[in-house]
């Protein structure tokens, strides 16, 4: 063989082996990747022949698949679609899937292992192939309330019950409509994608548990509260020192007691106990106690919260943060949910819940109940503890002082009669000259029911005038039954 032919075999020698990996690589390793990902308008395809599983509510369908005489054979509806849209997601020929059509979908569609046998069967009996039916921990009345108080706010809000983990409320507002990307009209289905995207407010956005996430203000307080109890050297009644104004360590930047900028000290003399700092939300009482305690102490507790920890619930959970290696002055601004403190709600819902279940958090989980065609369960909701960042005595005392800010404090709009309610406010300053966002955490307890909520508004100003009567409506909704 001479040299030029000799040349010209390597090259396509090489070209081979080239195209084989590449073929083997997208065939067989990453096949499975690419046929979960929610762009991969093929695997809709291939999916829309098949009797897609419903989503349900209450025993009511807010997802489901209807027979159709066009070529994709079924059309993926969701009534009332916008209501529910940041938990189910959409299901788009053009665009994939998000929510938990994403999540969900080997069960959906009924290609889960769990199904096997259900395949089986209708392979072997003729049946038409038919996805698995998916029940929601979801309330529809908390979850209405929510959606209706933040009608007109950017915002979000979550509801959990603290003793099982079950999430009985996921708002992210605005919301749109899944049905307009479902549409088997291409142009339809374009315009709308269009719209959403464009929209300035971003209603495709999750923000009760991705996004950007949010400061969470003096909601945090929470999480420096319960670090000082669980050093064993605070108690509620300890007497900790709030000026009406603190220069931060090593700067010029003075910070004021309160978030409308008054320099009035808390407590004779500019001392006050634990819990009334908490019921007044003091900055400088939790700025001065987050200096003492220091970063280690401050960053252990909010671990064992979740901070830092990517969760499933099936939808993806963005992990919450704060800063690190910080000096005296930033540690000052964490302690009050400023800096570089990040938090999604569905976290501070945790926070709060754990206050109401003896320091225990419970996983945070949205799936109920799975089952087949013939309503054979699959799998069933099973509650599991995630962490007990508090022992159950300080957790009582987090409790007490938490009751008493509604009672007497910040967190008064957030009352409910006859129903014992615990909470905080926030107020979380996101730049210069923006109204700032506003929070409230917390629970409420009527003896027999009890949930945890989370609410955030974007730029809605003080957490007492706005983020707590939004979730007394949430919290209301739940235990008024």
């Amino acid at each position: 063989m001479n040299k030029p032919l000799r040349h010209v075999w390597m090259v396509v020698a090489v070209l081979f082996l080239l195209l084989f990996g590449s073929t083997t690589y997208f065939q067989v390793i990453a096949a499975k990747s690419l046929n979960a990902d929610g762009r991969n308008a093929r695997t809709v395809y291939a999916e829309y022949d098949r009797h897609r599983g419903p989503i349900v509510v209450g025993g009511e369908p807010i997802a489901e698949s209807h027979a159709t005489d066009d070529a994709y054979g079924y059309q993926r509806t969701y009534d009332p679609g916008s209501l529910y849209a940041p938990v189910t997601g959409y299901y788009s020929v053009e665009y994939g899937f998000s929510g938990l059509e994403k999540s969900l979908n080997d069960t959906l569609s009924g290609e889960s292992d769990a199904l096997f046998y259900q395949r089986l069967t209708d392979t072997v009996s003729g049946r038409d192939p038919q996805g698995a039916s998916v029940q929601l921990t979801i309330d529809p009345a908390a979850q209405r309330a929510a959606t209706d108080a933040l009608q007109g706010h950017r915002g979000a809000a979550v509801a959990m019950d603290p003793e099982t983990g079950k999430v009985l409320a996921l708002v992210s507002a605005p919301s749109y409509d899944p049905d307009d990307l479902a549409s088997h009209s291409t142009k339809k289905v374009h315009q709308a994608w269009t719209d959403l995207n464009e929209d300035p407010d971003r209603p495709l956005t999750n923000r009760a548990i991705a996004g950007d996430l949010y400061p969470p203000g003096s909601t945090f307080k929470l999480i420096v509260a319960a670090a000082a109890l669980d050093s064993g050297d605070y108690t509620k009644d300890t007497k900790i020192p709030g000026p009406g104004s603190f220069t931060l360590p090593q700067t010029q930047n003075t910070l004021y007691n309160h978030p409308r900028g008054d320099n009035t000290p808390c407590g004779s003399g500019g001392s006050s106990t634990l819990s009334s700092a908490l019921q007044q939300s003091c900055n400088t009482s939790f700025a001065k106690l987050g200096i003492s305690l220091g970063e280690d102490a401050i960053e252990k507790k909010a671990k064992e919260f979740g901070f830092g920890d990517r969760m499933e619930i099936p939808l993806s959970v963005t992990p919450s943060s704060m800063g690190k290696d910080l000096n005296d002055a930033q540690l000052a601004t964490s302690s009050i949910g400023q800096y570089e403190d990040r938090v999604t709600p569905l976290q501070m819902a945790m926070v709060g819940s754990a206050m109401a279940n003896d320091g225990k958090v419970m996983s945070p989980q949205l799936v109920d109940e799975v089952r087949t065609r013939d309503q054979s369960v699959i799998s069933s909701f099973s509650a599991q503890q995630y962490s007990q960042p508090l022992s159950a005595a300080n957790a009582a005392q987090m409790r007490e002082m938490m009751v008493s800010t509604v009672k007497d404090g910040t967190g008064g709009a957030a009352a409910i009669n006859g129903v014992e309610v615990g909470g905080k406010t926030g107020t979380a300053q996101w730049g210069d000259g923006r109204t700032p966002h506003s929070w409230f955490v917390g629970f409420a307890d009527n003896g027999g029911k009890k949930v945890a909520v989370s609410v955030v508004v974007e730029q809605g100003g003080y957490g007492a005038d706005v983020a707590a009567p939004i979730a007394r409506n949430v919290m209301e909704a739940v235990v008024s039954k």
